[in-house]
């Protein structure tokens, strides 16, 4: 039997619980408790945690079809293994790996990073993008989503949007997205930032938004979703999510989102340059001054 098709030991252990009693029953319970700690230690070692002698726990591992204790806890040793790779792999992905210096950490994540920037650059519509500029500036309302890995892009928009003077709100849970869009109506605008193009909250946004006669738009990384055939304007980040992927190539695809969110604000901001300059001038008649950067203190 390969290592892909064998049974867990630990899987094997739970399912032969109900059957166990005594000092069968202790070992049992040890070795799911802390499988890490018993794939790594001696029968000596299991036997004195669950106060009883090493032959119980020899019959222990034939009862449940391994020769002795040694196969049973290279068995588990080799499962918990795999489970840890597997969470890393999960997490981190396999590009970085748990003992890379931080030299290769930062190359590979850098080198992640200019691949989705390439990507954005080849790959947005820029057509599409003034045209969402172009309904930003004429909206007199916009109301942006985003959730989990999509919600600190579509904030940082949203902050640079209403720094230069647009009506902006910023949505992340369902309820609020839900109140939001229930106030839209003809000539506002709802933008939902989802790299999967797939949230059901972000469709009943798009779906509330669109039933009061508000535009709606999208900025995802996967044009052919479910949400670009319920939206009015589509603009494509070029970095797509398919299936599950780790958190490392998750981040790295931020990076096109970033940069098509960046390029959309200036957009904005030079279709509105009287409202940016009025706003600067009217700080110069009540004295404001221009925000500064604090000094460092001297040490």
């Amino acid at each position: 039997m390969s290592d892909e098709t064998q049974i867990s030991p630990l899987e094997v252990l739970r399912s032969a619980l109900p059957k166990l009693t005594g000092a069968k029953l202790r070992v049992a319970e040890i070795i799911l408790r802390d499988p890490r700690a018993v794939g790594q230690s001696s029968i000596t070692w299991l036997a004195a945690e669950a106060t009883t002698s090493p032959a119980t726990i020899t019959r222990l591992a034939s009862s449940l079809g391994f020769p002795g204790f040694p196969a049973l806890r290279a068995a588990i040793a080799q499962e918990n293994g795999r489970g840890a790779q597997a969470g890393w792999e999960q997490d981190i992905g396999s590009a970085i790996l748990p003992d890379d210096p931080a030299e290769k950490v930062l190359s590979t994540l850098a080198g992640n990073q200019f691949n989705a920037a390439r990507n954005a650059m080849a790959s947005v519509d820029l057509e599409a993008l003034e045209a969402l500029a172009d309904r930003i500036v004429a909206a007199k309302r916009v109301h942006l989503f985003g959730e989990w890995g999509d919600a600190p892009v579509a904030y940082e928009l949203y902050l640079r949007l209403f720094r230069i003077g647009v009506p902006i709100w910023f949505h992340e849970g369902a309820y609020f997205s839900q109140v939001g869009a229930s106030l839209l109506q003809r000539g506002d605008l709802a933008i939902v930032m989802s790299r999967s193009g797939e949230s059901p909250i972000a469709e009943e946004f798009v779906d509330m938004a669109s039933a009061h006669s508000a535009t709606t738009a999208l900025i995802t990384g996967d044009p052919s979703s479910v949400l670009t055939g319920k939206v009015d304007l589509v603009v494509a980040t070029g970095t797509v999510t398919v299936g599950r992927i780790s958190w490392t190539d998750y981040f790295a695809g931020r990076s096109s989102d970033t940069l098509v969110c960046a390029t959309l604000w200036a957009l904005v901001a030079q279709r509105m340059p009287d409202v940016i300059y009025g706003r600067l001038e009217a700080d110069a008649m009540t004295g404001s001054p221009p925000p500064q950067r604090r000094r460092p203190a001297d040490r």
